[in-house]
């Protein structure tokens, strides 16, 4: 599995985790819904600035994506 789809898979895990959807990820994030859905699924090439944005939103350590 690439690094991209399994950020993709976590950052999607942890969204619904909290019940949230990938518009209200993206409003609180700062991202239009269409760019966190192409995260989740492996389509974009992602900083790490905009991991950490996520991380922070989700409440969780921008390490755990990368597991």
């Amino acid at each position: 599995m690439s690094i991209k789809k399994t950020i993709g898979d976590n950052i999607r895990k942890f969204r619904k985790e909290i019940g949230w959807t990938q518009e209200k990820l993206g409003v609180r994030a700062g991202f239009h819904p269409n760019y966190i859905s192409r995260l989740e699924l492996g389509q974009e090439n992602v900083q790490i600035e905009t991991l950490e944005r996520i991380a922070k939103v989700l409440k969780i350590d921008s390490h755990l994506l990368f597991l």
